[in-house]
């Protein structure tokens, strides 16, 4: 079985309603993202840096998988199908696709601020000053803020440099390190980019831009690649 890979952005989340990363211009109560998003937020302020979690959570809890979600759980039926996202909702999981790997960590999961390796899933949306782990540290959202490393970078590229199939929906391909994926993979193999400002990649050969939202783009090259395999 063929593996074809997926790498998804905030584009195919935002046709369930979730608000991409830089809405409003990029502002959040007169707050740069990178404001509420960062170590250094966190240590100024780490309240205002949950409230502003809590309402990405909140609103996690009130939107639903799309087509574009769900059609790629199709391919399932006849490729080995793994998907590297940016995003950091659960839509890929819900929809039921049963391989993902998230870059930039999982909204509904926290972790300890002293110790990285204790993660709980929330069965809520809200997150507060004085929760704290089972050694006693306050937790934090389970994220990789701006000037974080991202620890799930080297296994998605072994991920990618496996690909027979490579498909890129719902990114503006400038922000890296995931924008710099697609040159790991094979020159040969098939490409595709679905974003309604997809562009032919420089030094990307193979790549079929099909400028369309995730939510009909992608139903329709999962119902074209069906029929090819």
């Amino acid at each position: 079985m063929k593996k074809l890979v997926v790498l998804t952005g905030a584009g195919i989340s935002a046709e369930s309603g979730i608000s991409t990363f830089r809405d409003s211009n990029g502002l959040w109560e007169n707050y740069r993202i990178e404001e509420v998003a960062s170590p250094e937020a966190w240590e100024k302020d780490p309240a205002m840096v949950l409230r502003f979690y809590n309402i990405r959570r909140k609103q996690l809890f009130e939107v639903e998988p799309n087509e574009g979600h769900k059609a790629l759980v199709r391919l399932e039926e006849r490729f080995d199908v793994h998907i590297v996202t940016q995003n950091v909702d659960d839509l890929h999981e819900r929809a039921g696709s049963s391989q993902v790997l998230h870059l930039h960590g999982e909204l509904k999961k926290v972790r300890s601020t002293a110790y990285p390796d204790l993660v709980y899933t929330l069965d809520h949306w809200e997150l507060k000053m004085g929760d704290v782990c089972e050694r006693g540290h306050q937790l934090r959202p389970h994220i990789v803020w701006f000037g974080e490393s991202v620890p799930m970078f080297e296994k998605a590229l072994e991920i990618v440099r496996q690909a027979d199939v490579f498909l890129v929906i719902g990114t503006s391909m400038v922000v890296y390190p995931a924008a710099g994926l697609i040159s790991y993979v094979k020159p040969e193999i098939p490409k595709y980019y679905v974003d309604p400002k997809a562009f032919s990649v420089p030094g990307v050969s193979h790549l079929s831009v099909i400028q369309e939202q995730a939510g009909t783009g992608v139903p329709e090259l999962v119902n074209k690649l069906l029929k090819l395999a």
